[in-house]
């Protein structure tokens, strides 16, 4: 028993520290590799092996999917690329690790975890194209923190490189290196560097960003489309739409705090903030002048409003501003941010109290598998959707044999009443869902049905259109009409998940 309490307060090599990353990032993956749900884009993607990354300024996770596939398409091979995304980020953390504990312990590498059990990068890892690209997106920004090399031209380009190549396989993973700078400052006061050293720490990374960006965009912006690099209108009142935009995101992120999280959650934040205090303790003891002491405290507290911004960062200044879990990669960093001061304040009180850290870390664990539970539900739900049409479709041969069928678009919350319960206890699920429609038209295809197309250049006329017709097919989802050579589904409008009593 004493040897297995002290492993996880003694020193760890390099092996070991990667073999506890990949047990715990492939733990985290694990639901989602079980419930094997084509996610959204996924749907169109298999079909035709689509790639469409190169018009979205991801040129790089295109290439990634030639490479892989030995082809010029991307047939789907998940879990594969899943897996090695997920090896990839064991190497990175470890990286990591070392880069800011010259002697870590298990309790070091819980601090780090959090860059992948970040909860709102669930949706992210769910699709199983897009997934992988963005993971290694975060891997690659992770290395262009922990490169080190004597020359002074290979330390700024490589990086710069390295940033690059994430932004062409996801651009908001620029989020994560800039929160992660934000902590260099923190590591800075930490390890006691000199000022002098300060500026140097600074202009690097300002400059591994610049050349980052001028890389990437020569290489992988010109090909983007246009609507895609639409900012907002600087003449109508920018700073207005971004705190409109910040509202947004503080809305979802707090459907995180439900129930037993937000208790968990406020512990993390007691002990982070007696570890801020530790670090302005040491701050104080500098032997620097005061004003630069000054200058250092006011740099370490401005990483916190820094760090808090970039949870969303650069997507806030764009036109087309998405709402999805997925652009809160800069949620993992501020996670790290907690973890990392908690650290400090509970190895300064016993070396074996960081462990402590293990209680948030459960509790985003267990929120994968809940969604993962969730997942599987959705899919079984999604399967008896499109049997159900194929059905109603095949067994009529006027709606077999149509020109076209025209499918309304119906978005509603309550589709999945099997997934009632888990949404009630941690509401964040729905939100890392964002599944609110009843089918896919591309989804039909899979079941020999390949006349039916969304309605999207109807705008949704035959839910207003054709009510007064009689349905050819009536069913508790949806009805089907016919009208000449082309027929129409329209889904009926869900009832509100009531609670259930038992």
């Amino acid at each position: 028993m004493g040897r297995f309490s002290d492993f996880f307060v003694k020193e760890l090599g390099r092996r070991q520290v990667w073999l506890f990353f990949l047990l715990a990032t492939f733990v985290y993956v694990v639901p989602l590799i079980l419930a094997d749900y084509p996610y959204i884009d996924d749907n169109w993607r298999s079909l035709s092996a689509g790639m469409a990354w190169t018009e979205q300024g991801r040129v790089f996770a295109e290439l990634f999917y030639n490479a892989l596939t030995f082809s010029n398409g991307a047939p789907n091979i998940f879990p594969l690329p899943l897996l090695i995304a997920t090896l990839a980020m064991s190497s990175a953390l470890t990286s990591l690790t070392f880069h800011y504990y010259r002697q870590p312990t298990v309790a070091c590498c819980l601090v780090l975890l959090p860059l992948w059990y970040n909860p709102f990068f669930l949706q992210n890892l769910s699709y199983q194209y897009d997934g992988a690209p963005m993971a290694l997106s975060l891997v690659a920004v992770i290395y262009a923190i922990t490169f080190r090399h004597p020359s002074r031209n290979v330390q700024w380009l490589v990086p710069s490189l390295l940033i690059a190549l994430a932004l062409g396989l996801y651009q908001i993973s620029l989020n994560v290196f800039l929160g992660l700078c934000c902590l260099e400052l923190l590591r800075a006061v930490d390890d006691k560097m000199p000022w002098p050293q300060w500026g140097a720490l600074i202009g690097w990374k300002f400059a591994q960003v610049a050349l980052g960006w001028l890389i990437y965009g020569v290489t992988a912006y010109p090909f983007m489309g246009n609507n895609r690099t639409l900012l907002l209108n600087w003449s109508a009142q920018p700073l207005l739409q971004i705190d409109v935009n910040i509202g947004r995101v503080l809305e979802k992120v707090v459907l995180l705090f439900h129930g037993g999280f937000a208790w968990v959650f406020a512990g993390l934040l007691l002990c982070a903030i007696a570890g801020a205090v530790h670090l302005g303790r040491n701050v104080a003891r500098r032997q620097e002048s005061g004003p630069k002491r000054v200058l250092i405290g006011l740099l370490c507290v401005l990483t916190v409003p820094m760090v808090m911004l970039l949870v969303s960062g650069v997507a806030l200044i764009f036109r087309d501003f998405n709402e999805g879990a997925r652009i809160l990669m800069g949620f993992a960093v501020l996670l790290v941010l907690l973890f990392y001061l908690s650290h400090l304040a509970l190895a300064s009180l016993h070396e074996r109290l960081p462990l402590m850290l293990l209680v948030p870390l459960l509790a985003m664990l267990s929120l994968s598998f809940a969604y993962g539970r969730v997942l599987t539900m959705q899919k079984t739900f999604a399967t008896s959707a499109l049997y159900s049409l194929e059905r109603d479709i095949s067994s009529h041969p006027a709606l077999r044999e149509a020109k076209r069928i025209y499918m309304s678009v119906t978005y509603s919350d309550h589709w999945l009443l099997g997934a009632a319960g888990s949404f009630k206890q941690m509401p964040v699920l729905h939100y890392l869902l964002n599944i609110d429609f009843y089918m896919l038209a591309e989804n039909l295809p899979k079941v020999g049905i390949s006349n039916v197309v969304a309605e999207r250049e109807r705008r949704n006329a035959t839910r207003v259109g054709y009510q007064h017709f009689s349905p050819l097919v009536e069913s508790p989802y949806y009805r089907i009409y016919l009208l000449g050579d082309y027929g129409f589904i329209v889904m009926k409008e869900p009832a509100p998940i009531k609670s259930l009593s038992w």
